[in-house]
């Protein structure tokens, strides 16, 4: 009997196995059949989204698996075409493999429309592929264009017509050798972010052109060299967005004759690289809060002057919450900052300092007349951050220092970081200085720097540590910098 039981419990088993595969779903049920493709059996939709996650080359070559993945590829809405990746250990062109997937694409009687195109193509570009490519691309559903295209300067690619006219263009980037020309009617009216490096313009009205055919335009990046203007004696980069809230202004070049005008009046965020090398006109920014500055030095503009053209640069920035300066920026305005019609920061809570080959660019003299000019001042931060170029502005240790506190370290200062600590005399004199005034500190962080040595580490902290204090609440808290 006991034997019986033991053969008739597998039996009962298997039976209630069967019962409970009928009632489960034909791809569950293929999950029992080892030699079954799971994965082919997952509707078109689903397989296509878990593609658009590959690169293009990748998504590609799942056609070769089955006539069921044949077709797949061409319902991504997204092509990513990167000469290197897809260049990479094949003995094709980059023209012939996209070329290529065109033809592909156009065989299927209905590919998926295309949402997302990227092209970066880095040598032995040819713009006539590339402008045949876009033509024969249906720009209708397009939402995102990304075009890096680096080609002879004197041979530009010329965009399509139709992309001066699209619907539903949201994203829009052009990098390099890309002419600029767009119709006197064009008009995007969903465009919302604008990229615009090295490009070059049909004429002086190409970019306010374009920029008007951008109603509800927030974000726009504008790098700019002297090469982009080669064949113009006069021109002027206007930008008179009344919708923008992000602007990023690259500004290369050294011609005074090439100028640009800012008036934006819902703008937020201004972060400006580069040279103030004419008469440029910054006006009408009463809500910009946040700001990152990075001027560089220009041999060909006497210091005063400069000093003078930063800071009519300023004027409409008064407002802001949140700055970034790099050192050398700084610099200038702590020399001009002993003017008495320098510029005040009422508003600012956040000021950040980054930047310098070396820790004399934050001598405590230079830092405490910027105080001076940011009366409501919380946080505080020093970053050391390589940046390209020569220091021809050397700090002035003859300054003349005041003699009261700043009011921000008397009751407002409670946050202050010093990224890129080295433990050098001007640094720790920068800290001492800082401790010993200001009278609300919370935190005083200094993160040092990888390289130094466990001992060396030990004594910074140490005397650190023994520096007076002017508030009772103030922690000093050390960590490592690490480069990730």
């Amino acid at each position: 009997m006991e034997q019986r039981r033991r053969i008739e419990r597998p039996e009962r088993a298997k039976r209630r196995d069967q019962k409970q595969r009928k009632r489960l779903s034909t791809a569950r049920r293929n999950a029992f059949t080892t030699d079954t493709d799971i994965i082919s059996d997952l509707p078109d939709s689903l397989l296509s989204h878990i593609l658009s996650f590959l690169p293009t080359r990748d998504s590609v070559a799942t056609s070769i698996l089955s006539s069921r993945w044949r077709p797949l590829w061409t319902l991504v809405p997204a092509l990513h075409l990167d000469q290197r990746k897809l260049t990479e250990n094949r003995n094709y062109s980059f023209a012939d493999i996209v070329s290529g997937i065109w033809t592909v694409r156009d065989a299927i009687a209905n590919p998926m429309p295309l949402h997302k195109l990227s092209i970066y193509w880095y040598q032995d570009c040819l713009p006539s592929d590339v402008n045949t490519w876009l033509r024969g691309t249906n720009l209708r559903d397009l939402q995102e264009l990304y075009l890096y295209i680096f080609t002879d300067v004197h041979q530009p690619l010329e965009l399509p017509r139709s992309i001066y006219f699209s619907t539903a263009l949201v994203v829009l980037k052009l990098i390099s050798s890309i002419l600029l020309d767009p119709p006197p009617a064009c008009v995007l009216p969903c465009l919302r972010i604008l990229v615009l490096t090295r490009v070059k313009f049909a004429n002086r009205d190409s970019l306010s052109t374009f920029l008007t055919a951008c109603p509800v335009l927030l974000t726009l990046s504008l790098t700019m060299y002297d090469v982009n203007f080669e064949h113009w004696d006069e021109f002027n980069v206007v930008v008179l967005v009344p919708t923008l809230k992000t602007l990023h202004l690259h500004w290369h070049v050294l011609s005074s004759s090439i100028k640009f005008q800012i008036n934006t009046p819902a703008l937020e965020y201004f972060n400006f690289r580069g040279f103030l090398n004419g008469d440029n006109v910054v006006e009408n920014l009463p809500n910009v809060v946040e700001c990152v500055l990075q001027f560089e030095q220009c041999v060909l503009i006497d210091f005063e002057d400069y000093a003078k053209r930063l800071r009519d640069f300023m004027g409409p920035l008064r407002n802001v919450i949140s700055m970034e300066f790099s050192t050398t920026t700084a610099q200038i305005l702590c020399r001009d900052f002993n003017r008495e019609d320098g510029p005040t920061f009422y508003n600012l809570s956040s000021l950040k300092l980054f930047g310098g080959s070396s820790s004399e660019w934050y001598a405590w003299h230079e830092v405490r007349l910027l105080l001076f000019r940011a009366p409501k001042l919380q946080v505080l931060a020093f970053e050391w951050k390589h940046l390209l170029g020569l220091n021809i502005y050397k700090p002035n240790p003859c300054l003349e220092e005041p003699l009261d506190v700043p009011e921000c370290l008397s009751s407002r200062l409670t946050t202050c970081h010093y990224k890129g600590f080295e433990g050098k005399e001007e640094e720790m004199e920068l800290v001492r200085q800082i401790l010993k005034a200001a009278k609300v500190l919370k935190l005083m962080k200094i993160t040092v720097t990888s390289y130094l040595g466990l001992k060396l580490k030990l004594l910074i902290r140490e005397k650190l540590e023994k520096f007076q204090r002017s508030s009772q609440n103030c922690e000093i808290a050390f960590e490592e910098l690490r480069f990730t």
